[in-house]
C-alpha cells in the first residue's frame, strides 16, 4: 500500500479535486517593499532569545575579558574581530526572519488563473486545499506561516520563518557565522581563565572573581552548545544545496522531477551568480542567474 503522502498525490491529480469554484478571489497583491514577518508567539519569543545571547556573549567578551586587558593590540584585535562576526550574524538572522522565504500567492486556485495556465491534455497542476493555492513543483504548506512555501526546506522558530527559496543563503550565513563566534568566544574564555590562574584574579578583570567565574561558565557553557547546534545546521544545509534536496524532501523520500545540476551550480542557485565576495554578505541579495524557475505544471 502506497504511504499517505502519495495517496494524497493520487488525490490531487484527480482533475476534480481542484475544484476552483470553492476558491475565494486570492487578496489584494502586497507591496513588494512591505516587511515579511511572522506573527507567531514561539517564534518571536525564540528570535528574543538569540539576539539576547549574542549580546550577552558581546558583553562578557568586551567588559570581562578585553577592556580589563593590558595587552592592548589582542583587546583590539579580537574585539574588532568579535564585533565584527556577532554584527553579520546578527545581520543574516534579520534577513533571514524578514525575508520572504518564497510564499506562493495566496488563494490563486481561481478558475480564471487555472484557465490562464492554459493546461494541455495530461498535464497536471497541484492545489493546496489549506490555503487554496495552486502550488509549483516543490513547494510544501507550512502550518505555522500558514503559506505555501517554494522549496521549503523546514520552518525554524529560532528565525521565526520558514527556512525557502529566497532566504536560505542568509539562514546558512547566521548558521555560520553563530558557529565562528561561539569558537572565538570559547578560545578566548580559555586564555582568560589561563591569564587568570597565573594572575591574580582581582586584576584579571573589573568583577569580583565569583561573578567572572560565573559570567565566563556561562559564556562558555553558551559558546559550547550553539557551536555544536549551528555546526550541524550548517553542514546539513550545506549538504542540502549541493545535493539539491530540500529536508523535507529528504524526509518524504519524494521522487526527484527536477533536472540534476552540479554541486557548484547548486551553491550558485543559493548564494548568487558568479562566485564573488557577496556570498558571505547578508546584505546582497543573490541574483540567481541561470536558475532554472519553477513550474506550476508538472
Amino acid at each position: 500500500m502506497g504511504s499517505p503522502a502519495h495517496r494524497c498525490r493520487d488525490i490531487e491529480r484527480q482533475a476534480g479535486y481542484l475544484q476552483p469554484e470553492h476558491c475565494a478571489p486570492p487578496p489584494p497583491r502586497t507591496d513588494p517593499d512591505t516587511m515579511w514577518f511572522i506573527r507567531d508567539g514561539c517564534g518571536i519569543v525564540c528570535g528574543i532569545i538569540t539576539w539576547f545571547l549574542v549580546f550577552y556573549a558581546e558583553f562578557v567578551v568586551v567588559f570581562v575579558m578585553l577592556l580589563p586587558s593590558k595587552n592592548l593590540a589582542y583587546s583590539l584585535i579580537n574585539g574588532a574581530l568579535f564585533n565584527g562576526l556577532a554584527f553579520l550574524a546578527l545581520a543574516s538572522h534579520f534577513r533571514a526572519m524578514c525575508t520572504d522565504p518564497g510564499a506562493v500567492p495566496k488563494g490563486n486556485a481561481t478558475k480564471e488563473f487555472i484557465e490562464s495556465l492554459q493546461l494541455k491534455p495530461g498535464q497536471v497542476v497541484y492545489k493546496c486545499p489549506k490555503c487554496c493555492s495552486i502550488k509549483p513543483d516543490r513547494a510544501h504548506h507550512c502550518s505555522v506561516c500558514k503559506r505555501c512555501i517554494r522549496k521549503m526546506d523546514h520552518h525554524c522558530p529560532w528565525v521565526n520563518n520558514c527556512v525557502g527559496e529566497n532566504n536560505q543563503k542568509y539562514f546558512v550565513l547566521f548558521t555560520m557565522y553563530i558557529a565562528l563566534i561561539s569558537l572565538h568566544a570559547l578560545v578566548m574564555v580559555v586564555f582568560h581563565f589561563l591569564f587568570c590562574i597565573e594572575e591574580d584574579w582581582t586584576k584579571c578583570s573589573t568583577f569580583s572573581p565569583p561573578a567572572t567565574v560565573i559570567l565566563l561558565i556561562l559564556l562558555c557553557f553558551e559558546g559550547l552548545l550553539f557551536l555544536i547546534f549551528t555546526s550541524v545546521m550548517f553542514g546539513t544545509q550545506v549538504h542540502s544545496i549541493c545535493t539539491d534536496e530540500t529536508g523535507i524532501e529528504q524526509l518524504k523520500k519524494e521522487e526527484r522531477r527536477w533536472a540534476k545540476k552540479s554541486k557548484w551550480m547548486n551553491m550558485k542557485v543559493v548564494f548568487g551568480h558568479p562566485f564573488s565576495i557577496a556570498w558571505l554578505s547578508p546584505f546582497s541579495t543573490p541574483d540567481h542567474g541561470k536558475a532554472d524557475p519553477y513550474q506550476y505544471v508538472v
